[in-house]
């Protein structure tokens, strides 16, 4: 579990100490089940003297009383003896994306915060296998591919999941073994949310009408699938580092400031072509990504790929977070810049 996330040797004294100046670990808590019994884990390794561990509680102020939610858990984080304890007040914008995704982002922007400046090197996250479970479940009624399928990765960055096998039910068991007093936010049962129909209504349904184990099922195919994933990934990764020409400034001409970002991006062609389908559109999406925008959909991905067909119009294609794609065919003319014959260009759209 926490141990084997942390790669703690099974062996180490209980007497032992941390070094000096050794990494701060911070558990994100929201004062949950999930994020409590974790606490009370990582709490138990602190007093052993095997890790510094602090916490960070985020206040969304998406709810009245969510203030004294925060103080209460941190006083919780404190009594089990992690130190430092934050609170991390937090807006939440919802600029085109919807109240979850809002949430996401504005928590994760706040734990990127403290983290760098209390220099931690890794923050814990409590999601467990039923959260697993209805990631994959939201991900199959988007009609997602199979990055969103795999889920949840247990580390990515400075985030680790360590609870990511285990299930609700034993956070649960955690916390009244420990006589802890967790808060259960009301949201995660209201049915305007979607993972809250899915955790409430449709894994319910399943188990009753398909049997027991629909969750560990769909955990167990989220890990085959993130190992596909990350293959995949990896693969286009290698072609698009192969592949990419960087243009800084507008135009294909450089810009004086050299640190500029890239504003252009160019994929020959005939190269992408030969890529397998998978490897094509992931070397795509990374162009986009790279200029600033957006991962974009299936659909957006399939537009941009039929520019290689040459059948129809050479763009440009609009992709996600403002940033469009055309296509430079070599039989057309552009005296001012001839090394983008035979590419697709892809080009930010600044101050739009």
């Amino acid at each position: 579990m926490l141990a084997d996330a942390l790669g703690i040797p099974v062996s180490w004294p209980s007497s032992a100490r941390p070094p000096d100046g050794s990494e701060l670990i911070l558990v994100a808590c929201s004062g949950g089940p999930d994020s409590m019994a974790l606490a009370a884990v990582a709490a138990f390794f602190a007093r052993r003297g095997q890790l510094r561990v602090g916490a960070v509680v985020v206040d969304h102020q998406l709810q009245s009383g969510s203030g004294k939610v925060a103080l209460d858990t941190a006083a919780a984080l404190r009594g089990m003896g992690l130190d430092p304890v934050e609170i991390s007040t937090t807006s939440v914008l919802h600029a085109g994306v919807g109240p979850e995704a809002a949430a996401r982002y504005a928590r994760y922007a706040a734990l990127d915060e403290v983290a760098a400046r209390l220099g931690a090197g890794t923050v814990l996250l409590g999601h467990t296998l039923d959260d697993q479970a209805e990631s994959v479940l939201l991900g199959l009624a988007r009609g997602s591919g199979t990055r969103s399928l795999a889920g949840m990765p247990k580390r990515r960055g400075i985030y680790l999941r360590p609870f990511l096998g285990l299930r609700r039910a034993e956070t649960l068991a955690i916390c009244a073994a420990e006589g802890l007093d967790p808060w259960y936010d009301p949201t995660n049962s209201d049915p305007v949310f979607a993972r809250s129909r899915v955790r409430t209504r449709v894994l319910p349904f399943l188990e009753a009408e398909l049997g027991p184990g629909i969750a560990p099922s769909l955990y167990r195919s989220a890990r085959i699938l993130g190992q596909d994933a990350d293959y995949l990934d990896q693969l286009a990764a290698e072609a698009y580092s192969r592949l990419a020409e960087h243009q800084s400034g507008h135009n294909g001409q450089p810009d004086a400031n050299e640190t500029a970002p890239d504003s252009e991006i160019r994929l020959p062609e005939k190269a992408l072509t030969a890529l397998p389908d998978p490897i094509r559109q992931r070397v795509v999406a990374l162009a986009v990504v790279a200029l600033g925008g957006q991962q974009p959909s299936f659909e957006r991905l399939l537009a941009a790929d039929s520019l290689l067909q040459r059948r129809g119009s050479a763009g440009p294609v609009e992709l996600a977070g403002k940033v469009r794609v055309y296509r430079q065919p070599r039989s057309q003319a552009v005296p001012h810049d001839p090394s983008s014959y035979g590419k697709l260009v892809f080009r930010r759209r600044d101050g739009l």
